[in-house]
């Protein structure tokens, strides 16, 4: 831990989640080479209150941009050649910290807290993200654990790469680890336990849930688009040959539906084509 470590928090009226956590970050940023930067998302209780007791660095933002905006603003103001992220509700254990870092310092570009099941709010959100996971680890060849854990050690320069495509609300996780395994960066898990948050969670599980699927094949066609457009595409050759099989039985004919079918199929195909060849382009690092 020679180097500078800057630990980001996004926050959102966690004073509560704040109090509790902080005391213990601050015994190891005096004990190692710390920065705490904790990120006020336009919280309205007395979340700078207690930044200034703990004496971490704030940024504020004006009103509420979302956790993902404060995750980049904390990672644009941060001085550290590693970053550490942890959500600001109570839920991860500052003492953790260095057993990611130590996972991190054996060559890995990110160390992601695995949280088990026990760790999970609800059965609902358990199973959501069950289904995450899966999706994701199709996506990219490589069993991914925990696709939304917030509690993650990132090679600062490499994070950096990927700020142009985080979005603003509660996706960050899940877009920075897709990236990171489509540009050919080592990531890993290592297993925490989740504390019950303190305070109210801030996602809604059907409409954040629904945005973190889009968010997942939003990041599929980054990743790889043939793995999205190839199914598509044979899903309509295989609509075409069956309404051909159907119409050639009964009617004895080939119909402008097929040909539409086979067509779209053959459309389909080339989009995916020509789209991994432009994500090939987007993650081409320069010499």
């Amino acid at each position: 831990m020679n180097e500078k470590i800057s630990v980001i928090i996004p926050a959102k009226n966690e004073s509560t989640g704040l109090s509790k956590f902080l005391p213990k970050l601050c015994l190891l940023k005096d004990k190692f080479n710390f920065e705490v930067i904790v990120v006020n998302d336009g919280s309205t209780d007395n979340t700078s209150e207690i930044c200034r007791r703990h004496d971490v660095t704030e940024l504020v933002h004006p009103y509420s941009k979302g956790n993902g905006a404060a995750i980049k603003s904390g990672a644009r103001s941060a001085k550290g050649s590693t970053f550490v992220f942890m959500d600001g509700d109570g839920q991860h254990d500052a003492n953790d910290i260095p057993r990611l870092i130590s996972r991190y310092n054996e060559g890995y570009d990110m160390v992601v807290g695995n949280r088990d099941g026990k760790s999970q709010a609800s059965f609902g959100r358990l199973a959501a993200n069950r289904l995450y996971n899966r999706l994701a680890s199709w996506m990219v060849g490589y069993r991914v654990r925990d696709l939304t854990s917030g509690f993650r050690v990132v090679d600062a320069c490499k994070f950096k790469e990927f700020l142009y495509i985080l979005p603003n609300g509660f996706s960050y996780p899940t877009t920075s680890t897709m990236a990171f395994f489509r540009a050919g960066y080592s990531v890993c898990y290592e297993p925490i336990v989740a504390a019950k948050r303190e305070g109210k969670s801030h996602i809604k599980l059907l409409k954040d849930g629904v945005r973190f699927l889009l968010i997942i094949f939003k990041i599929g066609t980054l990743y790889s688009p043939l793995k999205l457009f190839t199914p598509v595409s044979l899903i309509a050759f295989g609509l075409g040959v069956g309404y051909y099989g159907f119409t050639y039985f009964t009617a004895g004919r080939f119909t402008n539906m097929s040909a539409l079918l086979f067509s779209t199929s053959l459309l389909i195909f080339m989009m995916g084509l020509i789209s991994e060849q432009i994500t090939a382009i987007m993650y081409k690092k320069d010499e």
